[in-house]
């Protein structure tokens, strides 16, 4: 068994082997793979055709979604799963692309039991058991300065998901401590909600105080968007854990400096879970849980 699927794995990526130009080409543009040395970018490559080869790529909303586009995602995605191995991205198998934000329709339950309908406007999403939708002006705009990256994002909560819902705590491997992983995130996760819970009384009080006066205290607003841009995530990670662990995914590997300095738990949890360390290299020691390097 075990020497067919090496067989069908050696079959695979020579029949779908990436030009050593196109890929070159590719890894220059990609930021998330800097951290990586020459032997792990190799098993990169493999990665990347084998997940090229394995999902569909559906375009929507009129995208022309050519190759290019293709293997910048297929880049991104697999950087995560580097040394967890490309069954962590199984069974599901489509990859669905707009040309920008799209919009879902959802069915809300108030507390009084009264149904909205909900129209929402959105970059990605990622569904249990289904495709991951994302929209490739987000893909393209991925700026580790914000930071922000869909890819990384939207694959996060796959491996999220892996062990059911989206619950902000993956399956964790052997040695991993589940309630180290807890006591980590939990104590970062509300440092963040209060910190952007403060900015958001700040901005409320300019707002009223700026509206009273006749000349806007435009010094007091540019400041508070200075405090915005200095948040080491998204302010969506406060929404609830599943998007936490998400938003912090995607600063490990876009800005894993500012992961560090802001929550450096976090980050020790995450390169144990990730088997990598951004911030330096891919550990040598590193095996994936498939045995696998």
């Amino acid at each position: 068994m075990f020497g067919l699927g090496g067989w069908l794995r050696r079959r695979t990526l020579a029949r779908a082997a990436i030009d050593d130009g196109v890929w070159m080409d590719a890894v220059a543009r990609c930021r998330v793979a800097d951290h990586l040395d020459p032997a792990a970018t190799r098993r990169l490559r493999e990665l990347v055709t084998l997940f090229l080869d394995r999902k569909q790529f559906t375009a929507a909303g009129g995208l022309e979604l050519d190759d290019g586009m293709r293997l910048a995602i297929a880049l991104q995605a697999c950087v995560p799963i580097l040394e967890l191995g490309i069954d962590s991205y199984a069974p599901w198998i489509e990859v669905i692309v707009y040309p920008g934000e799209f919009i879902v329709e959802r069915e809300h339950v108030d507390e009084a039991g009264v149904v909205h309908e909900v129209r929402e406007s959105l970059s990605g999403e990622s569904w249990a058991g289904g495709p991951v939708i994302l929209s490739w002006a987000d893909v393209e705009a991925a700026n580790p300065a914000e930071p922000y990256n869909v890819v990384l994002h939207e694959f996060a909560h796959k491996l999220d998901m892996l062990d059911g819902a989206a619950d902000g705590i993956p399956p964790l491997h052997a040695g991993m401590s589940r309630s180290a992983w807890h006591a980590a995130f939990s104590a970062a996760y509300d440092d963040f909600v209060d910190r952007v819970e403060q900015l958001e009384r700040l901005e409320h009080r300019a707002s009223r105080s700026s509206r009273r006066m006749a000349v806007p205290d435009v010094l007091d607003l540019s400041s508070l968007d200075g405090q915005w841009a200095a948040l080491p995530l998204d302010p969506y990670a406060e929404k609830d854990a599943a998007e936490f662990f998400a938003c912090t995914s995607e600063v490990f590997f876009e800005a894993p400096d500012r992961l560090h300095g802001a929550y450096p738990a976090v980050y020790r949890q995450l390169a144990d879970f990730y088997l990598q360390d951004p911030l330096g290299r891919v550990r040598p020691d590193s095996v994936s849980p498939s045995g696998r390097r």
